[in-house]
């Protein structure tokens, strides 16, 4: 799920377009020439929400509810979206190699029936795109690449899955089985499976998170030295080789993307932190214990800077002040990456944090989120936030988001194009 849902910066293991556009408080009047302030004209700005399908984190709310009360509740997400005055919602359609649409590449979810491949008796990602739409809302479909499991025991997937099918493209880690992203069979997998939703639904982006080689456990390895073997003759190390085969997954398909539909977005949720200024002097002034491009093995300040992906939304998932990984640090370092290269920045912003007994006291403060905003808006790539996740934006328990309503989105926008 987006952010890993808390892997914590300071720590080295992880814990758990239709809508009209008008005024909004970060614009201001600019002097003509004969001296008189006009308005400026109302600027685009993403205002989404992640819905988290894997393990049911968000929707739907149980596996084996009725078709009718699965699409009732996704309804809801999307009238709680522009109840809230946002205008996007990043739906996880491919949570463990599988698929909420009938897919002719990978099974039906089990999160929507509670057994995988069972058809639920609708289209979920058909109904979200045209109710979405229907509602001046941006639908980004939302898919992890690697994972299939939140388990090692391939025997628990149905026969005709593609990892029972093929299981040399499986490793087990840190009870979880992954696609190995060192075969290039593998790569040419997913992006197929990915890009069957590209060709049949009108999505307006294709979405990634964070996970492309997992996160680090300690004490256990990722077992793909015998792919290295095979393949990353010419690498330096498999650090190297494993970020190259991350590049190649990226860079084929963002053209595989545009190849279908030129209109069709793609963007990347990484974790906040690229490389830490202690490792590398064009890292940022942060101590995380995790960095993207050494432990993910993903450059996501290269694709950036290659031009690889349309937006990035890095989920900067930190209160302004926060020692190992602050907010005030981590935004105006990602506004200076993106700048001149023509990629959107969103920031990514914990929710679920709000509230929660077990986060630092700014987490405790109604006005943290809305702070954020305030402090992204001095930066002037910073084009929108999205917030983790639909259900918190429900529940709101600490007031955040809706103190983030109040005090910055009393109209509608367009998202950035």
């Amino acid at each position: 799920m987006a952010g890993a849902a808390g892997v914590v910066a300071g720590m080295t293991t992880s814990v758990a377009g239709t809508a009209e556009a008008v005024a909004v408080p970060r614009e201001a009047s600019v002097p003509s020439g004969a001296g008189v302030n006009l308005p400026r004209v109302a600027r685009r700005e993403m205002r989404g929400m992640w819905v988290a399908t894997v393990a049911n984190i968000d929707w739907p709310s149980a596996p084996g509810l009725t078709a009718a009360a699965q699409q009732a509740e996704l309804i809801a997400y999307l009238d709680e979206a522009v109840d809230r005055r946002l205008n996007a919602v990043v739906l996880q359609v491919r949570p463990t190699a599988d698929a909420l649409w009938p897919s002719s590449y990978e099974p039906w979810a089990q999160y929507l029936t509670g057994v995988q491949g069972k058809n639920p008796g609708w289209d979920p990602l058909a109904t979200a795109v045209r109710e979405a739409h229907r509602r001046g809302l941006e639908l980004h479909a939302w898919f992890n690449p690697y994972r299939v499991a939140n388990h090692t025991d391939p025997s628990r997937l149905i026969p005709t899955h593609p990892a029972r099918l093929h299981p040399d493209w499986v490793l087990p880690y840190g009870g979880k089985l992954y696609y190995n992203p060192g075969l290039p069979e593998v790569r040419r997998f997913v992006q197929n499976a990915m890009l069957d939703a590209v060709r049949r639904y009108d999505i307006d982006a294709v979405h990634w998170d964070d996970y492309f080689y997992p996160y680090p456990v300690a004490g256990q390895v990722f077992a793909d030295d015998a792919t290295y073997a095979r393949y990353g003759a010419g690498f330096p190390d498999k650090a190297a080789w494993r970020r190259d085969n991350t590049d190649k997954l990226v860079r084929e398909m963002s053209a595989g993307i545009k190849k279908i539909k030129k209109h069709v977005q793609f963007g990347i949720s990484p974790f906040g932190v690229w490389r830490n200024a202690s490792t590398d002097p064009l890292g940022s002034d942060t101590r995380a214990g995790v960095q993207t491009y050494d432990d993910l093995h993903a450059d996501t300040r290269g694709w950036v800077k290659k031009g690889w992906i349309d937006y990035i939304c890095p989920q900067v998932y930190w209160n302004i002040g926060f020692a190992a990984a602050d907010y005030a640090k981590l935004v105006p370092w990602w506004d200076a990456v993106v700048r001149g290269t023509g990629v959107g920045l969103y920031v990514g912003e914990a929710l679920y944090k709000g509230g929660d007994p077990a986060q630092p006291a700014a987490w405790q403060d109604p006005a943290e989120l809305s702070r954020h905003i305030d402090l992204a808006a001095g930066y002037d790539q910073v084009r929108g936030h999205v917030y983790f996740s639909g259900k918190d934006v429900v529940t709101d328990r600490a007031g955040m988001m809706a103190r983030v309503v109040a005090d910055h989105y009393r109209n509608r926008v367009r998202p950035p194009r």
